[in-house]
């Protein structure tokens, strides 16, 4: 049931659309308490580093409505919220804060109203404009995690038809692939009224799951491969600050490469690896190069969606592995390239993956431990995150030539799109599509890597790969030269 309850609000940025705020009741089958999930405790935690700059961690999207299908009305698509909330318990779930500063929980509300913004555009290409606009706003402040519920949506409609739909969530309810489950959802409702069977399990059920004995039993095994792999590797992988911080602090770099998607695609292929592999690779063994180790401890958001009852459900079940590579083993060769890696790589981020369930507060304790005995801080603070849901496979046909891939390299793009004050991290590598392109970008502690440096490791991925790609895999023994030759040609 929807009612609106303001109406008439002129939109901000000087766009002809007006506003109103449409209340969305909500009725769902239950309501409960449990302990935050492990993905949700994982995420609480990086929230709370991360604060006040959290709203880093908003998940947006947009969803077109006007492309194809039947139209949808303002009616049609508030009832589709509804029915979205109520199918989707973590959309219903708010954080629970301990009067003495222990542990969250989460607190599952059975009924409750979701303001919804109605904006009103004059033509399709201002409701796109206007969609876009909605999705920076809703976007750009952190969550009130106890008292909001953690979406926030709004409907852009020309007459009385709707052209879109946004979201933002907040990320203690979803990851990018929950995120990814809602929007498929709200399609169907719009279109068909239905989304098909509700899921398999919910997070209060999972959490409860998770701190049984069961749950302990497997987290205690993800752990012992943590404990072995930071034995194995320096404590950080950036220990020293090369420079003074600018201001602000972290900047985001971003390379958008056509060639890097077909070369990913080719190196992949060739050597019957995953894409997403040769990606963590190629930034482990620049990481390491960079800095004079020659082993590489990379933390990669593991998506932990293996099980079928975990397909469809909507809540973060990402959390952090850990992945370990010795650049001096594994090979064969006399003088190993990039490529003679991928073997020893990919079994380490199998064994990354199947060590990416756990318990944050156990590796909160690990980590305290590992310091007291060892003097130092042991976190590698070095991040990558595959966001691609799906890695699409190499083309039909022949794998790219050297002279189409060099051709290829020429439309490729950087830039410095954002900066930030605070994250909790030191380098966090994001690999996204964009068209025909794969875009990798790389944010990072100007302290440790100034913005030459964040420019030359994103080059220097793409060169890596193409080169390969290519068949002139490029020495272990080359790579720091590589970066080095990179950054030096930004100073210059």
């Amino acid at each position: 049931m929807a009612e609106t309850v303001v109406e008439e609000a002129r939109a901000g940025g000087g766009s002809g659309s007006t506003e109103e705020t449409v209340a969305v009741e909500f009725r769902g089958e239950r309501s409960g308490r449990a302990p935050l999930t492990w993905g949700q405790r994982a995420i609480w935690h990086a929230i709370r580093r991360t604060a006040p700059n959290d709203h880093y961690f908003n998940i947006g999207r947009v969803l077109p409505l006007a492309d194809r299908g039947r139209p949808a009305t303002v009616d049609g698509a508030t009832a589709a919220l509804t029915a979205l909330v109520e199918r989707h318990e973590s959309l219903r779930t708010r954080l629970e804060l301990s009067a003495d500063g222990g542990e969250a929980a989460q607190a599952l509300a059975a009924t409750g109203t979701l303001p919804v913004t109605l904006a009103r555009a004059q033509d399709p290409a201002e409701a796109e404009r206007t969609a876009h606009a909605l999705l920076d706003r809703l976007s750009a402040t952190r969550f009130a995690y106890a008292s909001e519920w953690p979406v926030r949506a709004a409907l852009v409609a020309v007459g009385d038809r709707v052209t879109h739909a946004v979201l933002v969530l907040c990320h203690l309810a979803a990851d990018g692939h929950g995120a990814e489950v809602l929007v498929r959802d709200l399609r169907l409702l719009v279109r068909r009224g239905s989304a098909g069977r509700p899921p398999a399990t919910t997070p209060l059920d999972l959490a409860r799951e998770q701190h049984g004995e069961t749950g302990r039993r497997r987290g205690a095994a993800a752990l012992a491969h943590w404990e072995a792999g930071y034995r194995a590797a320096p404590a950080t992988m950036f220990p020293d600050p090369v420079a003074a911080p600018r201001a602000p602090r972290f900047w985001t770099g971003r390379i958008v490469s056509p060639a890097l998607a077909r070369a990913v695609a080719a190196v992949a292929a060739a050597h019957r690896v995953s894409g997403s592999t040769v990606l963590l690779t190629a930034a482990a063994v620049l990481v390491a190069a960079g800095q004079g180790h020659r082993t590489a401890a990379v933390m990669p958001i593991v998506g932990n969606r293996t099980s079928t009852a975990h397909r469809d459900l909507v809540t973060t079940l990402s959390q952090d592995g850990l992945f370990i590579l010795d650049t001096g083993t594994g090979t064969t060769q006399d003088t190993p390239t990039f490529t003679d890696l991928l073997p020893t790589a990919y079994r380490a981020a199998l064994r990354a993956y199947r060590a990416a369930v756990y318990d944050p507060a156990e590796w909160d304790a690990l980590g305290e431990r590992l310091r007291t005995e060892t003097g130092a801080e042991v976190h590698p603070y070095c991040c990558f995150n595959d966001m691609r849901l799906v890695e699409r496979p190499a083309p039909p046909g022949p794998a790219p030539t050297a002279a189409e891939l060099a051709e290829l390299r020429g439309r490729t793009a950087f830039g410095f799109p954002a900066t930030q004050e605070r994250v909790a991290c030191r380098y966090c590598l994001h690999i996204t599509e964009e068209g025909d392109a794969l875009a990798v970008s790389l944010t990072a502690d100007t302290a440790y890597l100034p913005p030459e440096t964040i420019r030359a490791h994103l080059y220097g991925i793409e060169e890596l790969i193409v080169a390969a790609a290519s068949g002139r895999s490029v020495p272990l023994t080359g790579v720091r030269d590589l970066l080095e030759a990179t950054a030096e040609e930004v100073r210059a």
